[in-house]
C-alpha cells in the first residue's frame, strides 16, 4: 500500500516584505532564509512535483521572529492541506494569551526555540518558571510542544517531561547527537533514555540522515538503535536549503530509503510514525 508523504518541518519566507517585515530572533537572519528563501507559493509546487501530500509548516523563527503571520495567512488559504507551528515568547506576561490566539489561527503546534545557526549554544530559559504558563496552557489545549535544544538542556527537558506528563513533546533533529563512532552509540545515550518518557517523539530530520552516514555511523545500526526508544517522527525537509526542481524530484525516492533503511529493522515503528505526523499536528 503506497503510504502518504507529510512534510513536518518546511519552513516558508515570503517576498513581500513590507507586509511580512523581518525581524529575526536574535537580530540576526538565517542564511538559508536570506539566501535560499522559497515561498509559500513555490513550495506549493515542489510538493505537488515530489508527491507530498500534507505539511505542518514551520513559522522561521530566525526571520520573523514571533510574528507568525506568514504562516497564519498561508495555513489559512489552504487549511485541507497545511497546518502550522507557531512560536511566541514563552517568558511574556501574556504568552498565553499570544497561544490562544495563533491556535486560534489553526495553527496546531508550538515551537520553543531555544538554539539554532544564528543562536549558537543553549538558551538557560527551559528552567525558567516564567515559562511554566506557556507549557500550561499548551497542555489544556491539547497541542504538542516542539523544542530545537542541544544535549545540554536535557536535565531542564526532563523537568518540565516529568511536570507535564500528558503534554506531547517533539525534539527537532534529534538534537544532533554525536554519532561517529558507530553502534551502540555511546555519545547518543542522553536521547535514548528519553525513551522512558511516553510523551516524547523524537523528529528525524535531514540532518538525521546525513550524520548517519558519517564515520562508523550506519542508517541502519543508528535506527535499529534508536527505534527501541522513542517514537520518531520523519521528516521530508522543505525545499528552501538548496532545493530544486531536480532535487524535489528525488524526494519520494528519498522517503523510500528513509523508510526501508532506518527502519527496515522494524515494521511497527515505520506504521506508527506515519500515523503520528498526522496525529501531533492535526493533519
Amino acid at each position: 500500500m503506497p503510504s502518504t508523504i507529510i512534510d513536518i518541518h518546511p519552513h516558508i519566507i515570503s517576498s513581500d516584505t513590507k507586509r511580512y517585515p523581518l525581524a529575526p530572533l536574535g537580530g540576526k537572519q538565517s542564511g538559508w532564509s536570506r539566501d535560499r528563501p522559497v515561498t509559500f507559493e513555490q513550495y506549493i509546487a515542489a510538493m505537488d512535483e515530489a508527491g507530498v501530500a500534507k505539511a505542518a509548516i514551520v513559522h522561521a523563527s530566525t526571520s520573523y521572529g514571533f510574528d507568525n503571520s506568514y504562516v497564519a495567512d498561508s495555513v489559512a488559504s489552504r487549511p485541507e492541506r497545511f497546518t502550522g507551528v507557531f512560536s511566541v515568547d514563552v517568558l511574556a506576561p501574556d504568552a498565553a494569551e499570544r497561544i490562544r490566539y495563533w491556535v486560534g489561527k489553526n495553527l496546531s503546534g508550538l515551537r520553543l526555540f531555544t538554539t539554532g545557526s544564528t543562536m549558537p549554544g543553549q538558551a538557560p530559559w527551559l528552567e525558567d518558571p516564567r515559562l511554566l504558563p506557556a507549557w500550561e496552557c499548551a497542555g489544556e489545549l491539547g497541542i504538542p510542544i516542539c523544542v530545537q535544544m542541544t544535549p545540554a538542556a536535557v536535565p531542564q527537558l526532563t523537568q518540565l517531561l516529568t511536570r507535564y506528563p500528558k503534554i506531547r513533546v517533539i525534539i527537532d533533529h534529534l538534537m544532533k547527537p554525536p554519532i561517529e563512532d558507530g553502534p551502540p552509540y555511546p555519545g547518543a545515550s542522553f536521547l535514548f533514555d528519553l525513551a522512558r518518557y511516553e510523551n516524547v517523539y523524537l523528529k528525524l530530520t535531514s540532518r538525521s540522515v546525513t550524520e548517519a552516514r558519517r564515520g562508523k555511523a550506519t542508517p541502519e545500526s543508528f535506527a535499529l538503535r534508536a527505534s527501541r526508544g522513542a517514537p520518531t517522527i520523519p521528516h521530508r525537509k522543505a525545499p528552501c536549503r538548496g532545493w530544486s526542481p531536480k532535487r524535489a524530484q528525488r524526494l519520494p525516492r528519498c522517503h523510500s530509503r528513509i523508510r526501508s533503511g532506518f527502519y527496515a529493522a522494524r515494521r511497527r515503528p515505520c506504521i506508527l510514525l506515519l500515523r503520528t505526523n498526522e496525529e501531533e499536528y492535526g493533519i
